[in-house]
């Protein structure tokens, strides 16, 4: 049975000395192999046994049976120091309750539900989990940051309805979140950044960020070799905003048509009308088609500024380089001024950043992408009180080197 048992266990220089059944319990009563033990200080091996010292772990489950491991971690004494030590074992760590793999497949598990839930049905308690993902954290870290060219950053709110914004940095190249930084203070941001090390900040080539001014100078002043590219994405929703509050106000300015029968066809023409002039034209769908003619039908300055949001879109899809995109801007803003004149004064302040795009190429797509997920990671938890473990939680999403599942 103690051999069945070993194989079953597969702890390789492991052997089961003694088993026991206590209900849905099995106790397996196990120790190393070999007889010695390699000193830590000195690095001789010792076959000296001092004393034994037996300690409960948990280790995965074995069919119905709860597996409780009852580990003997030897003491040995160094003939080369004269001080005892405890031999390493490869499958647990110091002063812990749980084997490596067990705690592995918990982890897997946090990073596809929340906290209490995986504590709830694993019979632990939340503070064993995250002492579990703490654990892992430092000791399968894969965070390497030697090939960050790209960087992108960005921003999501910690706690719904709050104003306490969490920062993202992002490898654009690996589509990996990096970092995260606990507000938008320059101070918080700048402290993440440091913590990379001169080296990474200097190899650096170009930061994608949004129209929000928030980060230009903190690039400038901590990423002094990158170019600042203004997302395109950010870039065509200042646009398509400034377009939806025109749409906004010729609906509102409906109510004030004396006609009634007039002023009930409008309102069928602008019902569901916002996407079908947002969205790109070529993928709108056969009805979105229609209601576009409809809506162009009824409503000249909204045909007008979708012609144009149509063009600026296309400028980015078109342009061959830095040169050939910014004589195409300047002709749209030219043309555009009336009917976008809050988009047109925003591109003129950052028209070397929005400029840099049509050499570099380079947006904060993946970015929004991560930013969902991390949006998906703080439902699951439930809204996350404490910085720190949502930053634990979320990068281990991406660094941490599990085995797989």
């Amino acid at each position: 049975m103690k051999p069945l048992l070993a194989q079953l266990l597969n702890l390789p220089g492991i052997e089961v000395e003694d088993y026991h059944e206590l209900g849905d319990e099995l106790i397996l009563e196990v120790e190393a192999i070999r007889d010695f033990a390699t000193c830590p200080r000195c690095r001789q091996e010792s076959h000296h046994l001092h004393q034994n010292r037996g300690h409960l772990v948990r280790d995965l489950n074995i069919s119905i049976f709860q597996v409780l491991l009852r580990v003997n971690r030897r003491q040995f004494k160094c003939k080369t120091c004269g001080k005892p030590f405890s031999e390493e074992l490869d499958f647990i760590g110091r002063r812990r309750r749980h084997t490596d793999r067990f705690a592995e497949m918990i982890v897997k598990q946090v990073i596809h539900s929340d906290i209490h839930n995986v504590a709830k049905n694993n019979d632990l308690t939340d503070a064993e989990v995250w002492s579990m993902v703490k654990y892992l954290s430092k000791k399968k870290w894969t965070l390497d940051l030697s090939d960050l060219r790209r960087l992108g950053i960005d921003e999501i709110t910690l706690r719904k309805g709050q104003s306490d914004y969490v920062v993202v940095l992002v490898d654009l190249d690996k589509n990996e979140l990096i970092g995260l930084a606990p507000s938008r203070k320059h101070e918080d941001i700048e402290e993440v950044l440091k913590s990379w090390g001169d080296e990474v900040l200097n190899q650096i080539i170009e930061v994608s960020i949004d129209l929000s001014g928030n980060y230009k100078s903190l690039v400038k002043k901590c990423i002094q070799n990158a170019e600042i590219v203004a997302d395109r994405f950010h870039v065509m929703k200042l646009v398509n905003e400034e377009f939806n509050k025109v749409r906004n106000r010729e609906k509102k300015a409906i109510e004030k048509n004396p006609n009634t029968v007039e002023k009930e066809r409008l309102k069928e023409a602008f019902k569901q009308s916002k996407y079908a002039l947002l969205k790109p034209e070529e993928s709108l769908t056969e009805k979105q088609k229609l209601k576009l003619e409809e809506i162009k039908e009824v409503s000249p300055i909204l045909a007008e500024m979708h012609q144009q949001k149509e063009a600026f879109r296309n400028i980015f899809e078109t342009a061959k380089d830095w040169r050939d995109g910014a004589v195409k801007l300047l002709a749209w803003m030219k043309k555009a001024q009336e009917n976008f004149q809050d988009s047109v004064s925003t591109i003129g302040r950052w028209f070397g950043e929005i400029t840099n795009y049509f050499d570099s190429r380079t947006t904060s797509g993946a970015v929004e992408g991560i930013n969902n997920r991390l949006k998906l990671i703080k439902r699951s938890g439930y809204g996350f009180r404490n910085f720190e473990n949502f930053r634990l939680r979320c990068l281990m999403c991406w660094h941490l080197n599990l085995s797989s599942a």
